[in-house]
């Protein structure tokens, strides 16, 4: 089903300045460094201030221009950040965790605006901002708020049969440089945030020239808390401009990224000179396994909920891997079910799927098909641009009959594009599921609690879900294998990446008292 957009006024790329309007929200799109909003000149530019322009996919209009920021930016952000980490690392627990908490209640006070914000810049729906996505960025604060206080306390060992007294210590590691993506910018952004804060240290953050506004929002929001000026910073810019210099910044002491495969190993080089830790979330090409003892009605409802986000999201299970003796009633009520879905303007709630992010990417997820198509697959459903919407608008596509190995099999598309394959035994769909060289995640259902638990055992992935999906509970391991990522975050193993852990071993005796 195809929904118009509503009558919303038009977008209003009006600049005072640098403020801009976006959907009745205030926008300063300047950076954010060392407390204050910061646009440097560039050199030999008559006093001149970089720029680039963020357009919404939505009707690709232009909403705001955005300072770009480049090594001067980077480097004060750095310094701004390496000045003030004495400062918070020295605060107890209880008192950084204090200023989360209230962070996390300006979040919530400021839900609203974060989403009309974000749905404007990044294409994403409305209600889902609403109900469930900036709910969750208030959460990644306050979770990890609470959680510190829990564990990064110092408790003490004793070394079996000598006496010795172990203290275990998380020591804050410094400056924490964060590159996010551009489909749920905010939310991957303080999923990292959050704990890095939390343990002591002090954030640069570098939001995806596709989607920055909402990074500058909470800038203000974290400013209003009375978090301490160069405790948080933002500096805009493409990956070129401002993500590079910032890669390889000597005075990074952490880097994370989530993103594409490439791109990570051109952040890995440049962080290797300086031996910096990294911690990587990036592509996926996740199965669904469906048995033919699982319940149809659970399995379709999942199959039906990749389209989400227009299918941008990394977690997405793209190939549908299915038993031959339930896929053609499961590929016939998956195809209705996608087809019953709104596609639309994102600010309507009514709808279901909304645009692609970019032009370019756009013509991405559409060579992926049209080759696809090339190769032998069948479109079943969509297979091209709803013509209707025009624009950025892609219909939700199920495509079968890829040819084994083929590229629609392998490559993360990124896009409202699923395949459905078959198997006939147990081994063969393990096989199937694990044929790739990502590894984020597995979604499998079946009746069987005794082949649950084998075949999950057996899948090669960070997370597998079973007669479940999109379950992320933050004190649990987040992470991939393979190509899709390096290391794990959430919970302890958070703490794990962002301090630097000290065992100090004290003898029993030599002491004067003894």
């Amino acid at each position: 089903m195809t929904q118009h957009a509503p009558d919303h006024p038009p977008a209003a790329p009006l600049q005072d300045g640098f403020i801009a309007q976006v959907e009745g929200v205030r926008v300063d799109t300047r950076h954010w460094i060392g407390g204050r909003r910061v646009a440097l000149a560039t050199a030999g530019a008559e006093g001149a201030v970089a720029t680039f322009t963020t357009i919404s996919p939505i009707d690709e209009s232009p909403l705001a221009e955005v300072c770009l920021g480049g090594s001067a930016e980077v480097d004060a952000a750095v310094a701004a950040a390496q000045a003030a980490f004495p400062g918070w690392a020295a605060l107890s627990v209880q008192e950084r965790s204090e200023i989360l908490r209230r962070v996390a209640d300006g979040i919530q006070a400021r839900i609203e605006d974060l989403s009309r914000v974000e749905t404007r810049d990044n294409g994403s729906l409305i209600r889902s901002h609403r109900r469930g996505v900036m709910p969750r960025v208030a959460m990644n604060f306050r979770f990890f708020a609470d959680y510190a206080q829990d564990h990064l306390g110092h408790p003490d060992l004793t070394v079996p049969g000598r006496g010795h007294r172990e203290r275990i210590s998380y020591d804050p590691a410094g400056v924490v440089a964060i590159i996010t993506p551009w489909n749920a910018p905010l939310m991957l952004a303080t999923w990292r945030i959050g704990p890095a804060l939390a343990a002591g240290n002090c954030v640069v953050l570098k939001p995806p020239e596709w989607a920055p506004l909402t990074a500058s929002l909470l800038a203000e929001i974290t400013h209003d808390a009375g978090m301490p000026p160069g405790v948080f910073n933002v500096v805009q810019g493409t990956g070129a401009s401002a993500g590079a210099p910032l890669t390889r910044h000597p005075g990074i002491n952490r880097l994370c990224f989530t993103g594409s495969v490439p791109t990570a190993g051109v952040i890995a080089a440049a962080a290797a000179t300086n031996i910096v830790p990294l911690s990587f979330e990036l592509g996926g090409k996740s199965p669904l396994v469906v048995f033919d003892d699982a319940d149809l009605d659970l399995a379709v409802e999942i199959a039906v909920e990749q389209f989400d986000n227009a299918g941008q999201v990394c977690l997405k299970a793209a190939r549908m891997i299915v038993h031959e003796s339930i896929a053609q009633e499961f590929t016939r009520r998956v195809v209705d079910g996608a087809a019953k879905l709104t596609q639309g303007d994102p600010r309507d709630e009514a709808t279901d799927v909304s645009a692609l992010i970019t032009r370019k990417h756009f013509e991405v997820v559409s060579g992926f098909v049209e080759r696809a198509i090339a190769d032998g697959a069948r479109p079943l459903l969509g297979g091209g641009p709803n013509t209707d919407l025009g624009g950025l608008y892609f219909r939700p596509t199920v495509l079968v009959d890829a040819p084994e190995d083929s590229e629609i099999l392998t490559e993360e598309v990124f896009g409202p594009v699923v395949t459905i394959q078959t198997f006939a035994t147990e081994e063969e769909a393990v096989a199937r599921a694990n044929d790739s060289r990502f590894g984020l995640a597995a979604t499998l259902v079946t009746g069987d609690r005794d082949r649950a638990e084998r075949v999950s055992a057996r899948l090669d992935a960070g997370t597998v879900w079973v007669n479940c999906f999109f379950v992320r509970d933050l004190e649990a391991p987040f992470g991939g294998n393979g190509k899709s990522g390096i290391g794990r975050e959430g919970g302890v193993w958070s703490f794990d990446f962002y301090t630097d852990i000290k065992n100090s071993v004290f003898a029993p005796s030599g002491w004067k008292d003894n």
